[in-house]
């Protein structure tokens, strides 16, 4: 079974052909500008980001799960997910961890800085194709970042879905992520754990991993309502993916209604350095996000 996920390209005046061996696609570049950064944790940062030309701002539209590369001009750029919500168009919002040269460069910048951006790039999640089902959303560490897209889009038309859970592990308290959202997401209806590998002090929650909270959301499922009407979106670590998918299909949901991201193996986010690549895939240019039937037949993917 091929993935049936579909690569969307923004149509605009000023793309810039960029090949690959059976792959074909344009970049789109814009003028932006750092409108607001907030510290998350020690080590990461949601930086606001606007495209500086009204026209191109109103005409720049992304789907759950793209990606853009972001540049610094004399730095450099890298691919990162889009973790806002897709109605607000040329407003992105970039949650950025400080790992490397251009990342510690970032963490340094302030309010009015300019950048680049180019995209959106990249496979989605089918958010559309999962209306008046169930939708389970699974996040382990920094999985939340391209989790966030779609959790917003569910919100946004939460009337249009059944029920909604979302999952999501950290290794402790203070590395968890947008934690200010927390109960907005629960008032709309949406059944949200939080668990975390190591309490602290402060931490009254549970302690443990994702698989135990999926397997009590699994078992307070109705069975043949979760093998015909849940949709699963996964990001975190690849190794996570192989214990909580092949919890889900014991639980009877099919390969093809499971989604992951593989977008933490992308570098150059053009198919150029081959850091991305599994076998003859590119993760930058086939995805990042794949449903799971494809995963398993990508040799290493996991």
């Amino acid at each position: 079974m091929e993935n049936k996920l579909q690569f969307v390209d923004l149509a605009t005046s000023h793309g810039k052909k960029n090949s690959h061996p059976g792959i074909e696609h344009f970049e789109y570049s814009y003028k932006a500008e750092i409108t607001n950064l907030y510290p998350l944790t020690k080590t990461e940062k949601l930086y606001q980001i606007q495209i500086v030309d009204p026209r191109e701002r109103k005409d720049f539209t992304f789907q759950p799960g793209q990606f853009v590369m972001l540049e610094l001009p004399g730095i450099g750029e890298a691919p990162f997910s889009i973790s806002s919500s897709p109605i607000r168009h040329g407003d992105l919002e970039l949650c950025i961890r400080r790992v490397g040269k251009m990342t510690n460069f970032l963490d340094r910048v302030k309010r009015g800085t300019k950048v680049g951006i180019s995209g959106p790039f990249g496979t989605h999640f089918p958010v559309e194709e999962m209306v008046d089902n169930d939708i389970l959303l699974i996040a382990g560490g920094l999985g939340i970042v391209p989790l966030r897209s779609p959790i917003m889009s569910v919100l946004e038309n939460r009337s249009r879905y059944g029920r909604v859970d979302i999952i999501y592990g950290a290794r402790e308290p203070l590395e968890l992520l947008f934690t200010y959202q927390y109960g907005m997401w629960k008032q709309f209806d949406i059944n949200l754990d939080i668990i975390v590998d190591k309490a602290d002090d402060k931490w009254t929650g549970p302690v443990g991993l994702i698989t135990e909270i999926l397997q009590k959301r699994i078992d307070n499922g109705t069975p043949n309502d979760f093998r015909k009407k849940t949709n699963a979106i996964v990001c975190g670590p690849p190794v996570m993916f192989k214990f909580v998918c092949e919890m889900l299909i014991k639980a009877g949901l099919p390969m093809e209604k499971m989604f992951v991201s593989l977008e933490r193996r992308m570098h150059c986010g053009r198919g150029k350095c081959c850091r991305c690549n599994i076998g003859s895939t590119y993760t930058c240019i086939e995805g990042p996000v794949f449903d799971y039937w494809s995963v398993l037949n990508l040799k290493e993917a996991i």
